[in-house]
């Protein structure tokens, strides 16, 4: 029979040589495994002697913690009866909490800021910082969406434009939009559905969903209700300690749900995320805390090269490999080269959130078709990052996207309302993609192509210095 502690008791193990935490009602000596932890000690030092709970649930997948204890280290239960009642908000007024418990229906939320607003409201301060934020001063968070803006469309008339057709095929797969979800982690921050409940608004749609390497959920849970024909991925950050990586793929492989595997290449280090190390020290951390964006990065390896990394990866995984995170029309055409390892590439900087000032997807969408268009006949390009709108979809595909993703967008109709929020905003995209394509005279995504845009104003932003491809024959050759 286990013990039963009394909190007090649990409290006074509050430092690095004895480091006890309660969870889920259960005590855990933590001591350990201060030094593996991949946030770093300091997260769970400050909660320690605490219960952790609140703060552990909606940032680790279920069963990860007994992956990682050692059996030993489960001491007994708490008596609840001994715990602190908990604090009142004093931060959150009460027509905030009024707004939370207020039903919206969704079909009053007509486009991505309406959703994102909902949103702002419903989810906790540390969930908002998190998804909302961007490195730096977020010129490139912005610059994303503002890009296509200054793309303009060049509608056709007299075309029948009474049937559209949104189905496109990646990697061979059949899908039923164009539209995918961008690895997007923490989605138990915003809602408890997270992102098994992302999955089920992208089944109802087609939809192709890439799982983050930092869900809230385990891939198993997230795939779980699949439909025998829904498309995933999923995103690998490699670990310095390469094990870890191992041990994953291992059980990615298993999975004949997840069809390829998303090398992220665009954060080998953090950002600096403002936004969410402020949230982060709202939400209680000590002053100088990180926030969550940079505990999730602790671990990951950013010692990865083109002569190393693939090789390595052929190894465990006979999976596709997608990689993101390219913002360059040289890195493009060295993927290009990989074949028939490499299947595709996402253009992609972070959503903002890696280095600030990098360029949007467009501008690389651009160089490619500029420098080095046989790319597109080698690899399939899919782009993310500042998708709003149903015509930010249909002017990147045009550039030769073969599929467009969103990130925040995905997070925010969950935030908003659950399962039923992530569908409306896939629905919201989907009809505005449709509209655009049948005011253009499009019946079929294929059809789309350059002469559908102008882009006058963003190619005078494109960098219009020598390509640098020799060179980079030269190096292939010499194996890079």
């Amino acid at each position: 029979m286990s013990k039963v502690f009394d909190a007090a008791e649990v409290a006074k193990h509050n430092t690095k040589d004895s480091c006890w935490v309660i969870l889920y009602g259960k005590v855990y000596d933590v001591t350990d495994f201060l030094s593996e932890h991949p946030g770093g000690s300091k997260i769970i030092l400050k909660l320690s002697g605490q219960d952790a709970t609140e703060e552990y649930d909606p940032i680790h997948p279920p069963g990860i913690l007994e992956e990682n204890l050692k059996p030993e280290a489960f001491l007994g239960t708490v008596d609840t009866a001994t715990l602190p009642k908990p604090k009142a908000d004093a931060t959150q007024s009460q027509e905030e909490k009024k707004k939370k418990e207020e039903d919206v229906p969704m079909e009053a939320l007509l486009n991505m800021d309406d959703i994102e607003k909902l949103a702002t409201e419903k989810v906790s301060k540390k969930a908002w910082a998190y998804y909302y934020s961007a490195s730096d001063d977020k010129i490139t968070k912005h610059f994303n969406t503002d890009v296509y803006r200054s793309i303009t469309l060049r509608p056709r008339v007299f075309l029948d434009c009474s049937k559209c057709d949104l189905d496109i095929s990646a990697l061979g797969y059949k899908l039923g939009i164009p539209i995918f979800v961008s690895p997007a982690a923490m989605a138990r921050l915003g809602n408890p559905a997270g992102e098994a409940g992302i999955a089920e608004a992208c089944r109802s749609f087609g939809a192709m969903q890439i799982i983050s390497n930092n869900a809230s959920m385990t891939p198993e849970q997230i795939v779980e209700n699949a439909a025998p024909d829904q498309i995933f991925g999923w995103q690998l950050y490699v670990q310095t300690d390469r094990k870890k990586s191992e041990i994953q793929l291992a059980r990615i492989n298993k999975l004949k749900a997840i069809k390829f595997v998303v090398l992220t290449l665009d954060a080998p280090v953090p950002g600096k995320r403002e936004d969410d190390e402020r949230g982060n020290a709202a939400a209680g951390a000590g002053q100088g805390e990180s926030g969550v964006g940079r505990q999730l990065f602790q671990g990951t390896d950013p010692t990865l090269t083109w002569r190393d990394t693939l090789p390595w990866l052929q190894k465990h995984t006979d999976l596709p490999i997608i990689l993101k995170g390219l913002q360059t029309h040289e890195d493009a055409y060295i993927a290009s080269l990989h074949g028939p390892q490499i299947k595709g590439i996402i253009l992609s900087n972070h959503g903002g959130r890696a280095l600030d000032t990098a360029p949007p997807a467009v501008h690389t969408l651009l160089e490619i078709r500029k420098y080095c268009p046989e790319v597109f006949d080698k690899l399939e390009v899919w782009v993310d990052g500042g998708i709003r709108r149903g015509t930010d979809v249909v002017k990147a595909l045009c550039l030769g996207a073969k599929a467009v993703g969103i990130g925040r967008p995905a997070l925010w109709g969950l935030g908003a309302g659950g399962v039923e929020g992530v569908k409306r905003t896939l629905q919201i995209l989907a009809d505005e993609t449709a509209t655009t394509m049948r005011l253009l005279g499009c019946e079929r995504v294929e059809q789309l192509g350059p002469h559908h845009v102008n882009t006058r104003v963003v190619e005078q932003q494109i960098y219009d210095g020598p390509p640098g491809l020799d060179y980079i024959r030269s190096a292939y050759r010499a194996k890079l």
